[in-house]
């Protein structure tokens, strides 16, 4: 006979299974567009030569600048630094928001890492990303063509941007975190470590009967959720309406029988 709580228990992983696969399907790349739109939308706001993001990263820790925009943005991307390094070190481990007028007159400003982006600036507005009580990375922006220094109503502005970018990281890291809880869970009704092909087999397994069922096809509908990121909020409403409907119906269907 088998155990009612381990029963449970393997009912509970295979809903959270289903659940992260879906949503890896759904927006597999939002954290990343996000933060890119974030930092081109810097850059124009404050006609600037660049904005980047760097993000705390463990094993080793480090900041990582994971997106850049602007003329002189580009060659920051991929680099990596400790996170009490450079400007971007203090900000990030004070949690403080920073801005300096000529950075090569700061000890702080790292200029052999400046050095290897190919630009080293004059100017820095840099802001923390921050998660609930946690610093999760760093926001900053580079040299203003309009003014050699960053007002406090810039750092204001640039700390909405950083609120943005830490709720974008925050939903992502969620979704991510996801499959970290799943093998957690198994190792605790194993008794043993999950290895990351036994993970993906154990969601193929709570799913593979979305795909093959013929009265239910399942990731046909949410590859087309997927591809409605660009509707209209009119359009959107239309489909939530639409699909309120046809739950109403299925709801009273099951019901019936």
């Amino acid at each position: 006979m088998s155990d009612p709580g381990l029963t449970a228990a393997l009912q509970a992983l295979r809903q959270a299974a289903r659940r992260s696969s879906v949503a890896r399907r759904l927006d597999a790349d939002a954290e990343q567009a996000l933060l890119q739109t974030i930092v081109e939308a810097t850059v124009m706001l404050f006609e600037a030569e660049a904005s980047s993001i760097a993000l705390f990263e463990r094993n080793p820790d480090r900041l990582e600048f994971r997106v850049a925009a602007g003329a002189q943005g580009q060659g920051a991307i991929g680099l990596s630094v400790p996170p009490s390094k450079g400007i971007v070190g203090y900000v990030f481990s004070t949690g403080q928001p920073l801005a300096l007028s000529d950075v090569l007159s700061d000890p702080r400003f790292d200029k052999a890492t400046a050095e290897k982006t190919g630009y080293v600036p004059r100017s820095i507005a840099a802001v923390p990303l921050n998660d609930a009580e946690t610093t999760v990375g760093v926001l900053q922006v580079l040299d203003k063509h309009t003014s050699p220094t960053f007002s406090l109503r810039d750092m204001e502005l640039l700390a909405v941007f950083a609120r943005q970018a830490a709720a974008a990281i925050r939903a992502a890291r969620v979704q991510r975190d996801s499959q970290r809880l799943l093998r957690a869970a198994l190792a605790g009704v194993g008794g043993e470590d999950v290895s990351d092909e036994q993970l993906d087999t154990l969601i193929s397994a709570a799913t593979v009967e979305l795909d093959t069922d013929p009265d239910a096809p399942f990731w046909v509908l949410v590859d087309r959720v997927a591809r409605m990121r660009d509707l209209s909020d009119r359009e959107l409403r239309i489909v939530s309406d639409i699909l309120d409907v046809l739950a109403t119906h299925a709801s009273r269907s099951r019901r019936s029988v």
